[in-house]
């Protein structure tokens, strides 16, 4: 092994992809080489799940670079970056792996390429223990813009848990340099609304009852706003059977936040529609700007970025402060924490703040 590769210990905080997509993407950033060891050492399955080995390949396309120790249950991995360029990219597990974790491992890369680049992801589009694919449109989108990054989302086929069969094509516009973000205002809520489906032979009726179940619960604190949250039976668009929702919430100064859930077999549909709305209402009470699942993803950008970035958050997540090791392990960028009382709501806040690493694109 090259001595000037860097080691990272895969077992380590939240022990799982998220430091195999973090550390990966900065390494073909940066072009530091690295080799990640005890990949997801705690997990029930230890080692490179289909998605897993799926990213990392995508990866190493973006950036031209070598790949060892890549197979399925693979506890150990090599990769030595190349030059990153733009092209054409398929990703494609073949199981109903998420689409978004593959374009959260892929998206950073893209950004450093010499042209617009396509990745074409297959797999699941809605699933379990990931962001839904809406999540990534309405939630992550709109957030990154603040950075200057720009892409776009065309959902071309829905995928659902057991079977996948999901296409999204995602066009990824260069950046030169990511610019520094503040979020630490949330002012007032001004918005809330959603999507509530059903895909397959599902009956149309569990959309409806997701919906007002959770209307009926976001009603018990928020009482002044509409909320739409339609319900829509897909049909031509999705692969398998599916059900779940998505619900949006956007304020004053344009911060996003959502809830979602999605269908089980035996899981009653009004219990759907009542987790994903108490998961919004959770990530409403504590006055933060970004909702727990944005948190994380926001900080391999805030490294990237050039100057200061501050985020007001409620409490930190274990994959935030994965996320931030794994940042300060591969880049100059250095994190603070802070807690700050909300004097609104007497729950505490955090400011998260990073000097960027201010990496410019040399292929622009």
């Amino acid at each position: 092994m090259d001595s000037t590769t860097l080691d990272v210990d895969g077992s380590v905080m939240e022990g799982g992809g998220q430091i195999l997509r973090v550390s990966a993407a900065l390494s073909c950033i940066t072009g530091t080489a690295i080799k990640i060891s005890k990949i997801r050492a705690g997990r029930t399955t230890p080692g490179l799940r289909p998605q897993h080995l799926c990213g990392l390949q995508l990866l190493r396309d973006i950036c031209a670079g070598s790949l060892d120790g890549a197979i399925i249950g693979s506890t150990e991995i090599t990769l030595a970056p190349g030059k990153i360029t733009s092209g054409n990219h398929l990703a494609d597990p073949q199981t109903a792996g998420s689409v978004g974790l593959l374009l959260q491992a892929s998206l950073p890369c893209a950004l450093f390429t010499d042209a617009s680049t396509q990745l074409c992801l297959k797999g699941g589009t809605n699933a379990d223990m990931a962001p839904q694919i809406d999540y990534t449109v309405k939630v992550f989108k709109p957030t990154l813009e603040k950075f200057g990054i720009h892409f776009d989302c065309d959902i071309r086929m829905r995928g659902y848990y057991p079977k996948g069969g999901g296409e999204v094509l995602v066009t990824v516009n260069p950046i030169k340099q990511l610019s520094p973000i503040t979020m630490t205002e949330r002012g007032t809520i001004t918005k809330i609304y959603g999507r509530a489906f059903v895909a397959g032979v599902l009956p149309y009726k569990l959309a409806k009852d997701m919906s007002t179940a959770a209307v009926r619960t976001i009603r018990r604190e928020i009482k002044d706003l509409y909320i739409n949250i339609p319900s829509l039976q897909e049909k031509d668009q999705a692969c398998g059977n599916g059900n779940g929702i998505i619900i949006i919430a956007e304020s004053s100064t344009g911060c996003v936040f959502a809830g979602s859930s999605l269908g089980k077999k035996g899981v009653y549909a009004d219990k759907v529609g009542i987790e994903a709305a108490e998961m919004l209402l959770r990530n409403l009470r504590h006055n933060g700007c970004v909702d727990e699942f944005l948190q994380d993803q926001l900080i391999i950008f805030m490294a990237l970025a050039n100057g200061t970035s501050r985020i007001r958050t409620g409490p930190i997540t274990l994959h935030t402060q994965t996320a931030i090791h794994v940042a300060e392990q591969l880049t100059q960028a250095k994190f603070t924490i802070s807690q700050s009382d909300d004097d609104q709501t007497n729950k505490p806040t955090f400011i998260i703040e990073c000097q960027g690493a201010g990496l410019s694109n040399p292929n622009l």
